[in-house]
């Protein structure tokens, strides 16, 4: 039973430490546990550390420990990634010989098809991709993919480290020092940012992990489970029938206890059949396998409501905002919407922005600054959203939002993320398809 409850342990304390550390920064568990867990363990328990260290050494020990985790969490590295492949790749060799001669002839087939595609993924999605990066090369092409909402995105913005205008649902990841075309975020797990170019290959990654995990599982049980239920029932029989003179039913317990008592000894007879080796994997497997599952279903949630990690983080700022009372929603004018000509205007190969003396250097077919490219996306966002400190209706308007607005007369406080368009929700067949396609 000791070794037993070590495996338990351990496969639990790894999986919560894991979601908690990596997944508990997410808009959707901003204001649950799982948020609190994760400012707990990434803010709050450090600088605790930091006041003690300072008082005991002068800050010497939790120097170094920020430096190192400055450089985990904020540089490229595949620390992270190693990790995790190394799991993968320990988990196999320990378990597939050790169940190999147990198996059916049809899953002998299966496994070396399963096994395989995570690191296919991950490969793919690691890989430096040009539709995921932007460069002077293909920032034109960037700029026509999606139109500017106006209420997460607004034209005429210049990314201040690569120098040029900043397309539509691109974001400057400081960790690839670079602008990324549909930023969703930077993973760790795959040392890469995800975005336009290799999201799709991400999506994939998390069905094959999950999948590889869900079917590990399943082939410890059906590898073990006839050598344990034998083990078993011996066990169930002697206990039913044991010697205790004067003992009733009452006195072992409830049917909880019995039944708690029952399972823990399946339990420990599973990991005396299967060793660490095919019990301690299948059993590792089972209670990794919901990450990567909750994880593709946030994903996949995403992709239901048009949006990309980095969106729902904004949209949420925003149903913040509108609970305060201090956002207000226009509707825009009809003539600012895209009017799509013949032939398309040619633009210089440089341009110098407003907002500082030095060029910007694009490549032809690049708009200047202030003009908005057309593109190939067949919504146009109707709506424009503005905030205000004191509550009060907007007065005075910024010349972006002012040009593309009859009045400010016209502002409408609003309450709801509901009464706004995502002008990127296509429906969530055409948002897959969207990101399949690339």
């Amino acid at each position: 039973m000791g070794l037993t409850r070590a495996i338990a342990v351990f496969a639990i304390t790894v999986s919560l430490f894991t979601f908690v550390a990596f997944f508990g920064r997410l808009p959707a568990f901003r204001n649950t546990p799982i948020g609190f867990c994760h400012r707990l363990l990434v803010i709050h328990v450090p600088w605790s550390l930091r006041r003690l260290d300072v008082a005991l050494t002068g800050g010497r020990i939790t120097g170094g420990s920020s430096r190192l985790g400055y450089y985990l969490m904020n540089e490229k590295h595949p620390v992270v990634m190693v990790f995790f492949l190394g799991l993968i790749t320990a988990s196999v060799v320990l378990f597939v010989p050790a169940v190999w001669h147990l198996l059916p002839l049809v899953h002998k087939f299966l496994v070396p098809l399963v096994v395989p595609l995570p690191y296919l993924f991950t490969y793919l999605s690691a890989k430096r991709n040009a539709q995921t990066y932007i460069t002077p090369f293909n920032h034109a092409a960037q700029m026509r993919h999606y139109p500017y909402d106006r209420i997460l995105y607004y034209p005429g913005n210049t990314c201040q480290t690569c120098r040029f205008l900043k397309p539509a649902r691109s974001k400057h990841c400081s960790i690839c020092k670079t602008c990324v075309a549909r930023c969703d975020h930077h993973c760790v797990w795959v040392n890469n940012c995800l975005g336009r170019g290799n999201y799709r290959w991400f999506l994939a990654l998390l069905l094959s992990t999950s999948i590889m995990l869900a079917y590990g599982a399943y082939l410890a049980y059906i590898t073990l489970a006839p050598q344990v239920n034998d083990n078993y029932a011996k066990y169930e029989r002697w206990y039913r029938y044991r010697p205790s003179p004067g003992a009733d039913a009452a006195s072992w317990g409830s049917m909880i206890d019995r039944k708690f008592h029952y399972f823990a000894t399946y339990a420990g007879i599973y990991i005396e059949e299967g060793g660490v080796s095919a019990a301690g994997v299948g059993l590792l497997a089972l209670l990794t396998w919901p990450l990567p599952l909750g994880l593709l279903a946030y994903q996949t949630y995403l992709v239901y409501a048009g949006m990309t990690t980095n969106e729902s983080s904004k949209w949420t700022d925003w149903r913040d905002d509108m609970q305060d009372g201090v956002v207000f929603l226009a509707r825009r004018r009809e003539d600012t919407f895209q009017r799509y000509p013949s032939q398309p205007a040619i633009y210089p190969l440089s341009h110098t922005s407003s907002s500082s003396a030095t060029p910007i250097h694009t490549p032809p077919e690049t708009p200047p600054e202030g003009e908005e490219p057309l593109t190939t996306w067949p919504l146009e966002s109707r709506h424009v959203l503005i905030r205000t400190i004191n509550g009060q209706p907007p007065t005075n308007l910024p010349p972006r939002i002012q040009s593309v607005v009859a009045n400010k007369e016209s502002f409408e406080r609003v309450w709801d993320l509901a009464a706004v368009e995502n002008v990127y929700d296509l429906g969530f067949w055409d948002n897959l398809l969207d990101i399949l396609r690339n």
